[in-house]
C-alpha cells in the first residue's frame, strides 16, 4: 500500500503540473502556438512577451495554482489514509517535485515545457508559505534593481531552501530527509533549466525586461 501511494502521488503531481496552461490559453484565445513565439517556452513570461499581458498574468496564476494544489490535494488524501506524519511528508514531497517536473517536461507537448518557476512558487507556497514569500521578496528586489526576470528567478530559487530551513516553523509538513532533499532538488531543477540564461547573463546579452527586444532562444523564466 505504501509503494502504491508513492506511485499514485508521483503520477498525480506530474499530471497536474504538466497541464500546459500557457499553450492552451494562447491557442484558445489567439489561435497561435506559444512555442513559435519568443523563447518557445510555455510559461507566463513568454506569453507576456508575445504581446498578451492579460493571458500572461492568467498563465502565471494558473501555473502557481496547479503546483499549490498538487501539494495540498496530496496532503489531504494522505491525511485521510491515516499515514503517520513522516511517510505522509515524504509522499507529499514527491508529489511536489513531480508537479514541477510535469511543467518542465510536460507529456502533452513532447516533454517540452517551461522553466517551472511559477509552478515551483505554488509548490513552495504549499510546503513553506513564509519561506516562499521571502523568496518572492528576493525576486522582487533583484528584478527591481536589475530588470532581469531570469536573475530574479535564479536567486530567489537559490534562497528558498535557506528560508525553508532557517525560518522558525517554516514547513507545513514534517522535515524528513526526503523533504529536505526536495527543498534543494526543486530549486536546483529551476537553476539548471536557466543554464542558457546564466550564460547570457555572464556575456551581457540577456534580455532586460523593458529594454530593447532581442531574440535569443530560451529566455523565458517561467
Amino acid at each position: 500500500m505504501s509503494l502504491i501511494s508513492y506511485v499514485l502521488a508521483a503520477c498525480a503531481g506530474y499530471l497536474l503540473g504538466s497541464i500546459p496552461f500557457g499553450y492552451l490559453l494562447v491557442r484558445l484565445v489567439r489561435n497561435e502556438d506559444i512555442r513559435e513565439k519568443g523563447s518557445g517556452n510555455i510559461g507566463a513570461t513568454n506569453v507576456i512577451r508575445s504581446g498578451s499581458k492579460g493571458l500572461g498574468a492568467l498563465t502565471f496564476v494558473l501555473d502557481v495554482l496547479k503546483g499549490f494544489f498538487a501539494v495540498i490535494l496530496c496532503g489531504f488524501v494522505m491525511g485521510r489514509t491515516g499515514f503517520p506524519p513522516d511517510p505522509r511528508a515524504n509522499v507529499v514531497a514527491l508529489a511536489a517535485l513531480c508537479a514541477i517536473l510535469g511543467h518542465v517536461y510536460t507529456v502533452w507537448l513532447g516533454f517540452r515545457g517551461g522553466k517551472g518557476v511559477a509552478t515551483a512558487f505554488g509548490v513552495f507556497l504549499a510546503l513553506a508559505p513564509w519561506a516562499a514569500l521571502a523568496a518572492l521578496g528576493v525576486f522582487i528586489i533583484v528584478f527591481a534593481i536589475f530588470r532581469y526576470v531570469s536573475l530574479g528567478s535564479i536567486l530567489s530559487a537559490a534562497a528558498f531552501p535557506a528560508f525553508a530551513l532557517l525560518l522558525p516553523d517554516a514547513l507545513r509538513i514534517e522535515r524528513t530527509s526526503w523533504v529536505t532533499a526536495v527543498l534543494f532538488l526543486a530549486p536546483l531543477t529551476l537553476i539548471v533549466k536557466h543554464h542558457q540564461n546564466i550564460a547570457r547573463l555572464l556575456s551581457g546579452s540577456e534580455y532586460r525586461f523593458g529594454g530593447n527586444r532581442v531574440k535569443p532562444t530560451g529566455t523565458t523564466s517561467l
